[in-house]
């Protein structure tokens, strides 16, 4: 049996019961799960007690919000690798330089670890129908986790949202419709069809279990560094929700005694056509402000301001961490260097982390000591618009260039 106990307001301090339907807080903030972890600690909870456990994301049962087994809707997310780059790392003068691959997870990116938790937890509470606005992979995922679990799902995007995102939102029984504009203006026809049709709104915070989902990627890493931590972390961030989670779960372990008071630099990388929380992270505000004119090749980037921009910035000032934008032209070239050095076909969200890994080597972020760890959230298959392909030479049957 999962232990969520509350639902918790981070700026009010409002509490709430997990077991009921609830979208923000009265005061309009996005709401966290809160755990019983000295009761789990107490409990002999403890590292040992994932030995012959699945090699998934629900091996972190019992801090995860979903009460009884039999509602988990799972395709196999989580446990994706993580994996040396010892040519880039060496370019870019950062010898230690690793990357969790994100894109091997069912849907292709990390959205599957939101997706799954959140539309777990919708099947506990016995929601029918869930809607949200996407820009890119949110919309697939949630579609495919809605379609195990047998909940009806409709999604709004951008009309120029990669065509791979609709078709994968489409194939999967979602009703999607394009509206002419950006993410916010999806946002804002979904919840108008939240009055109208009772739609249940799984928009990016405003439902509390989607970071419950993404903070395991924070469990996996102190798995897979030993019960330690790296010194940095990097992590594209539009609505920043995985970087959130992560600095969660790190707080969780803390407290469960699994690892000590040390974190990671929380990184956040953004594109330079839509860079809120760089522009507040360097004006030293604690939100951002809405980001006129976005434009970027990152379409997971897109996000002109984000609900939770404020735990964004919390997240990066406690871990004396940075923001950091790249151009686009940056981005997809080190997304092809990584490809041609590495054999990594990475998405261009994630090849943005790696675009500024020089500027921040060059500003002292980041030193040549460092174990940091880039955060790649999805497989490059799902933009083949982003690559930059030439002309192939065409051959005749016997060989001879045409």
């Amino acid at each position: 049996m999962g232990q969520p106990a509350q639902l918790r307001c981070p700026k009010c301090s409002a509490i709430y019961t997990p077991d009921l339907p609830r979208n923000l807080c009265d005061c309009g903030a996005p709401l966290l799960v809160d755990y019983d972890l000295a009761a789990l600690k107490a409990g002999g909870f403890a590292p040992a007690a994932l030995a012959g456990r699945a090699p998934d994301m629900w091996r972190y049962w019992e801090v995860l919000p979903v009460r009884e087994r039999a509602n988990v809707v799972s395709l196999g997310e989580g446990f994706t690798p993580i994996v040396p780059l010892p040519v880039l790392g060496a370019e870019v003068g950062l010898p230690h330089l690793q990357m969790k691959d994100e894109g091997l997870n069912p849907t292709g990116t990390f959205k599957s670890r939101g997706a799954a938790v959140g539309v777990s937890k919708a099947k506990e509470l016995g929601l029918r129908q869930v809607a949200m606005p996407t820009a890119g992979n949110a919309g697939g995922a949630w579609a495919a986790y809605c379609a195990r679990a047998g909940i009806g799902f409709t999604v709004v995007m951008p009309d120029d949202t990669p065509a791979i995102n609709m078709l994968e939102a489409h194939i999967t029984g979602g009703s999607v419709y394009l509206v002419r504009g950006l993410i916010s203006d999806a946002g804002r026809i979904v919840g108008r069809g939240v009055v109208r049709h009772g739609w249940f709104d799984a928009s990016t915070l405003k439902e509390p279990y989607r970071i419950e989902g993404k903070k395991t990627m924070g469990y996996e890493i102190a798995e897979q560094f030993g019960w330690d931590v790296p010194d940095a972390v990097l992590y594209p961030a539009g609505g920043g929700v995985g970087l959130i989670g992560m600095w969660k779960a790190f707080d969780e372990l803390e407290a469960l005694g699994w690892i000590g008071a040390r974190r990671p630099k929380l990184i956040a990388v953004q594109a330079e056509g839509c860079a809120p929380l760089v522009q507040a992270f360097a004006g030293g505000q604690a939100e951002s402000v809405f980001w006129d004119g976005a434009a970027t090749v990152a379409s997971g980037l897109r996000v002109p301001k984000a609900l939770g921009d404020f735990l964004v910035l919390r997240a990066i000032a406690e871990t004396d961490g940075y923001a950091i934008a790249a151009s686009d032209r940056a981005l997809l070239d080190a997304m092809d260097r990584l490809a041609r050095v590495e054999g990594a076909f990475i998405c261009p969200e994630g090849a943005a982390c790696f675009a500024v890994l020089p500027e921040l080597v060059r500003r002292g972020v980041l030193r040549s000591a460092d174990r940091v760890l880039v955060l790649n959230t999805g497989t490059g298959l799902k933009y083949p618009q982003a690559v930059r392909a030439p002309e192939f030479p065409v051959l005749d049957p016997d060989g001879e260039i045409l």
